[in-house]
């Protein structure tokens, strides 16, 4: 059944599971872009009424949230399916982002978010593993990171809603960032819908008992792709035996990445953790560094930010495809090692005085461009160089262990680096990120994976697996 997947050829059924499941990114960046555009309009809200400190704070409580999140429902997708858990993990998200609209205080908005972030959390295990496990092998690389990229669509949305909801002479001061949350959850009821028409992943289907349900979900995958493209597909002769049902406990997945993986365990959180630190440092304090180093007026910082998500959108949809033929190793490693070097280039100039807020912007497009494509990639190899039965809870892991490693303390950090209104004490915070993504670099170099073009059972054989890849038992004589 894995071959019959990856030999298929794209099609509309592709193109759905794009669309139902990559749009959670869009979420993702909808969300981070809101809170990052109403930062400064948080400050001025007659009801909230925020320090810079407590928006640093409430970005890091989406990021513990999505850090909880992840592994509680990362555990449950590889428990329960892929099908089950990217809906009620949407339903967690719906029902969050539009508390948050109706948040009284610091405390009600701190745990609103903190849910919100919970929902999120949940996407990224349920969404990324569901993904990859559809996508045909050749298209895998290009596919994933071109849907991690996604998320800044989402952040453009969020940049331009921002714009018009945060303007004070079309709406009052407390009820422009209200409607900015409220408006995820619209979103969100489009893509439940959506997903209606998707199945359950069949590698999982048929690594938890499930054969018999895992080829018809397969067989009709292959009548729906022959009905919409007019094509014949090719028999297939490769074969996966398997043993008995894997049964997942903390101890097989210790084994497995400490003994097993250790080297792809220690690349997936030096990955994980450098791409986490510099994004949510930055981008959760966006606003701030526009408004009281350039000032630009609170709501005019989603125009700035519009050029900012192009060149996130861009990197991973250009530099995608050369993960597929040039290979993931070398281009993880130039892509780290070019935004590492850009924004310690760009913080310098920010401490001497060099830039604008246009030129600041353009700065961080360029080092972002290079950026995006790396922590969109780093997802990718998170997922796809560990074993089948414990890959959302891996994802999960190494997404709540970088983020707690580089993620939870970057917004609170630079809130209180900005705090201070010194650009010699913010230009620390973004070396520290830039020397985080050049040893991430330096380490893919070392350990990288070679996983292009390759099927997710040969990249890492799934441990129910008896015979790995193993030819049909005529060929075996």
């Amino acid at each position: 059944m894995p071959a019959r997947l990856d030999r298929l050829p794209w099609s509309r059924f592709h193109r759905l599971v794009v669309v139902a499941l990559g749009i959670t990114w869009i979420l993702d960046g909808l969300e981070v872009t809101l809170a990052g555009s109403v930062a400064a309009a948080l400050q001025t809200s007659p009801r909230l009424h925020l320090t810079a400190e407590q928006v640093g704070l409430t970005g890091s409580a989406y990021l513990a949230g999505a850090v909880l999140g992840s592994l509680f429902f990362g555990h449950l997708t590889d428990r329960l399916g892929r099908k089950k858990l990217f809906n009620v993990t949407l339903g967690v998200y719906l029902v969050a982002t539009a508390l948050t609209a109706f948040s009284w205080d610091f405390y009600s908005f701190l745990l609103f978010r903190f849910l919100t972030g919970a929902g999120i959390g949940g996407e990224y295990s349920a969404i990324n593993s569901a993904i990859q496990e559809l996508i045909p092998a050749r298209l895998r690389g290009r596919v994933d990171l071109a849907i991690n990229g996604s998320f800044w669509l989402g952040a453009a949305g969020g940049a331009l809603l921002s714009v018009w909801l945060l303007d004070p002479e079309l709406l009052a001061p407390d009820m422009g960032w209200r409607l900015a949350f409220g408006s995820g959850a619209v979103l969100g009821l489009v893509i439940l819908y959506l997903r209606r028409f998707l199945p359950e992943s069949p590698r999982w289907l048929m690594l938890h008992g499930q054969p018999g349900e895992a080829a018809r979900v397969v067989d009709g995958i292959e009548a729906r792709i022959i009905a919409s493209e007019g094509v014949t597909l090719s028999p297939v002769t490769a074969r996966l035996a398997l043993g008995d049902t894997h049964r997942t406990t903390l101890l097989s997945v210790a084994r497995t990445l400490l003994r097993d993986y250790p080297g792809r365990t220690t690349l997936g959180l030096v990955l994980m953790a450098a791409q986490a630190f510099i994004y949510n440092a930055i981008f959760f304090t966006y606003a701030l560094v526009l408004t009281r180093f350039y000032g630009i007026e609170a709501d005019k910082v989603g125009l700035y930010i519009l050029p900012f998500a192009l060149g996130n959108f861009l990197g991973p949809l250009v530099l995608g495809p050369l993960f597929d033929s040039v290979g993931r190793k070398t281009m993880i490693f130039a892509t780290y090692g070019l935004s590492g070097l850009l924004l310690a280039l760009t913080g310098w100039m920010f401490a001497e005085g060099m830039l604008t807020a246009t030129t600041q912007t353009a700065m961080w497009s360029v080092v972002f461009f290079f950026a995006s494509a790396a922590a969109s990639a780093a997802y990718l190899t998170v997922g796809e160089c560990f074993p089948l039965e414990i890959r959302a809870l891996t994802i999960a892991l190494f997404y709540a262990f970088g983020t707690l490693l580089g993620g939870v303390g970057g917004p609170w950090l630079f809130g209180v680096l900005i705090a201070s209104e010194s650009p010699t004490e913010i230009v620390t915070g973004y070396m520290l990120g830039a020397f985080l993504m050049i040893v991430a670099a330096l380490v893919t170099l070392r350990l990288g994976v070679k996983a292009e073009g390759r099927p997710l059972e040969e990249v890492a054989p799934p441990l129910s697996m008896r015979v790995e890849l193993a030819d049909p038992p005529e060929k075996r004589r």
